[in-house]
């Protein structure tokens, strides 16, 4: 396989990302409502499920409980999938804050 190609395959990511389902509140560039179900999170980023094809580098707005509104820049789009990197992190006693809203009952 050539090596570019194992690079697609390949996940680099150190970082944790905690699995959720959360119907997130979000607005494409347009600012047109985007349907956008968050299946998993970390500090620097999201997965989510999205019904509105995005090209890569769309910057779309995220409403998250506790942070606010987060920009994400889509970094891949994938069979209704997205993955997004936020523009700024969050912080940690933010995100785990946030986090507990997410989860609660």
């Amino acid at each position: 396989m050539a090596q570019s190609a194992q690079r697609i395959f390949h996940d680099d990511r150190a970082e944790h990302r905690d699995h959720v389902h959360w119907r997130a509140r979000a607005f494409g560039p347009d600012a047109r409502p985007l349907s956008l179900t968050i299946v998993n999170l970390s500090p620097h980023g999201l997965m989510a499920r999205c019904d509105t094809e995005l090209a890569e580098g769309t910057r779309i707005r995220v409403t998250l409980p506790v942070v606010g509104v987060v920009v994400a820049e889509v970094r891949w789009s994938l069979g209704g999938r997205i993955g997004g990197r936020f523009g700024q992190g969050i912080d940690r006693a933010s995100y785990y804050e946030m986090l507990a809203a997410i989860l609660r009952p």
